[in-house]
């Protein structure tokens, strides 16, 4: 009776913890599926304003209380000079900063969408777009996706840079290419207009292990390669075919936005460095977005879209941790002697 008895307050327990476990998880998942209209919030910030307090800081460490005096007065005499010049002309143009760093799954293409979007509800022809690309490429259709973004704002008639601080390499410089202008840091990474594909094919260990694998398609080329199943010439035949005609389309797409480039010699696959790369056209100055940025007299604004962190999200965290925090008793109660 006595074993019957623990037997049954450890089933209790089980029962418990598990039903509470699968109703966090069916609250968490109805609260996801509610919480994916949720919307974001774009922040503006004024990097013009920003390099004005910097300035402002270190001359009042720099410069005497004299000097400070005559820098005062010789400024509002330049504002109120800029102030008269301009009355009655047409408003200057503005520079809008875009940062898009990104990995495989180039995640971050639903803020750019959000971003171009809000730039595009008030650029004009005289404004002009600065995007800070930092990617060494992914999937396809992704950056596909990305580049598609950023050419929306040439439609749109509006002048695109883009930079190139860190790496641009296959889909980063897909993205890339679309620039009006393409400028690279002297040692930064870019090109690799190639594709690759790779993955590994346990079939063998399978067999060892007595382990059978059953894959069943409609269509000769369903699946051309497999991880599991035994891989045969004809669907590497295929795979490769696929691949060829992926690079010949991002040669396409390349060729379109830089007619001057030799593709027989950049679209090998390979990368080079900024002062390489502006040799071969890649890339149109070697420049640092920073030294850009230091060098306008355009106002200049700085976009980011931030995703709000709703109730789904948070509750979801919960979730997974009340899942691990469930497994380790359950583990913990299988232990108990009864």
């Amino acid at each position: 009776m006595e074993f019957l008895y623990e037997y049954g307050l450890f089933l209790a327990k089980a029962v418990t913890l598990v039903a509470a476990v699968v109703a966090i998880i069916v609250a968490a998942a109805a609260a996801n599926r509610a919480g994916k209209s949720g919307k974001g919030e774009l922040k503006v910030h004024n990097l013009t304003d920003k390099f004005e307090q910097y300035e402002d800081k270190l001359c009042h460490h720099l410069l005497s209380d004299e000097q400070l005096k005559a820098r005062d007065k010789a400024h509002k005499a330049e504002q109120k000079a800029k102030a008269k010049e301009s009355k009655g002309k047409e408003r200057e143009g503005r520079l809008f900063l875009i940062d898009f760093k990104a990995g495989i799954d180039a995640a971050q293409v639903a803020q750019l969408r959000e971003e171009i979007t809000a730039v595009l509800t008030v650029a004009e022809a005289r404004d002009e777009v600065l995007v800070r690309v930092e990617s060494g490429g992914g999937m396809v259709h992704a950056y596909g996706l990305a580049a598609s973004q950023l050419d929306r704002i040439r439609q749109a008639k509006i002048p695109l840079t883009i930079a190139v601080d860190k790496v641009a390499a296959s889909g980063g410089y897909m993205m890339a290419c679309v620039g009006d202008k393409i400028l690279s840091a002297p040692f930064a990474i870019v090109g690799s207009i190639g594709v690759i594909a790779q993955l590994p094919n346990f079939n063998k260990v399978l067999k060892k292990h007595d382990i059978e694998f059953e894959q069943h398609t409609a269509g000769d080329f369903k699946r051309t390669l497999t991880m599991f199943g035994e891989n045969n010439e004809a669907g590497r035949d295929k795979f490769r075919e696929e691949l060829e005609e992926t690079h010949l389309l991002f040669k396409e797409f390349v060729q379109r936005y830089r007619p001057e480039l030799d593709l027989d010699k950049v679209a090998t696959g390979e990368h080079w460095f900024g002062l390489q790369a502006l040799e071969l056209g890649l890339v149109d100055a070697i420049q640092t977005s920073d030294d850009y940025l230091m060098a306008q007299d355009k106002e200049i604004l700085q976009l980011q879209y931030e995703e709000k962190k709703n109730l789904a999200k948070r509750f979801g965290r919960a979730a997974e941790t009340a899942l691990e925090r469930g497994s380790l008793k359950l583990a913990e109660l299988a232990r108990r002697p009864l």
